[in-house]
């Protein structure tokens, strides 16, 4: 039987690692033969929901060939994925983001605008008439919580919540006392270089055709323990200026308490960035009161000031 490699994107958010095992144990339920993989190294946030859970991190997966056939979730843009993708066959893409892709190979594409992939892996299951076991539900409901910030984030939706209701029964989990601490365990930023930062949860996105843009987001429960080091952050936002040839290079520093982002940016283009949001950048910086998603707050609106 062919096997399949499912997995997120780079730099691995709690759901896509979350989307990448439910869809394993889904597609095996239909009779497939597919493995979940994870594209870097898991953050302190999915390793708590990992341990609560009981489940262990997908094996890291860095490049993929010609032979292999996958599974992309909660991604579909080739920079955001694995090394060589355009090599492999892709069989079924399940997503929430804007729609970057080709292919030329007819697939399964499953998108729709709610706030997290397995929101939808949820209906999936229904769909399939597949029982969800209660480790993966559990697992899937830490996904909704940390895309939707504990249903704070404008993505979220009433699908966000309804299933996330219906998660936390099969799982047995409390959502608010788990999701605080879950989401406070992801705060704790103390242990990582500027570099590791500025890499944790972070996306590379074309800005029209010309302006090649890194846009990077840390949370955290006081954004001054973050700015504290922003001296060094700079000089690692440059260096990756001159390494990666960006255009703009954005830090978001989002604050899950009080739904607000400080953001640092560099580069060229960081105009577009005093037009998109209506600030003037000081010394690199500037306050975003109200924003806290990248996808939905901060894409849209830079992408709207270059059009």
């Amino acid at each position: 039987m062919e096997k399949l490699l499912v997995f997120g994107h780079k730099n691995p958010d709690t759901d896509s690692i979350a989307s990448s095992i439910a869809m394993a144990y889904l597609q095996n339920k239909l009779g497939e033969n597919v493995e979940p993989r994870r594209l870097g190294n898991i953050s302190k946030e999915t390793e708590y929901a990992l341990n609560h859970f009981k489940i262990g991190a997908p094996e890291l997966l860095t490049s993929v060939s010609e032979d292999d056939c996958v599974i992309l979730v909660d991604h579909n843009e080739a920079p955001q994925s694995a090394d060589n993708i355009e090599k492999a066959h892709i069989r079924m893409v399940v997503d929430h983001h804007t729609m970057n892709f080709k292919t030329s190979e007819p697939l399964y594409y499953h998108a729709e605008p709610v706030g997290c992939t397995c929101t939808i892996i949820y209906k999936l299951f229904e769909e399939n008439n597949v029982v969800i076991p209660s480790d993966v539900a559990g697992l899937m409901l830490s996904a909704i919580i940390s895309d939707t910030l504990l249903f704070k984030s404008p993505t979220c939706t009433d699908l966000d919540i309804n299933v996330a209701e219906k998660l936390s029964k099969i799982s047995n989990t409390d959502i608010n006392s788990y999701g605080l601490e879950m989401l406070k365990a992801g705060t704790d930023l103390s242990s990582f270089s500027e570099k590791e930062l500025l890499n944790l949860d972070s996306k590379l996105f074309d800005l029209g055709d010309k302006i090649k843009t890194k846009i990077s987001q840390v949370n955290t429960a006081d954004i001054n323990d973050v700015m504290s080091r922003k001296a060094k952050l700079e000089e690692v936002i440059s260096n990756e200026i001159s390494e990666m040839d960006l255009g703009l290079n954005i830090f978001l520093i989002t604050d899950i308490i009080n739904s607000n982002s400080q953001i640092i940016a560099l580069g060229s283009s960081t105009d577009l960035v005093e037009k998109a949001f209506s600030v003037k950048l000081e010394n690199n910086t500037a306050f975003l009161p109200g924003v806290v998603s990248r996808k939905k707050q901060v894409i849209p609106v830079l992408t709207a000031a270059i059009n």
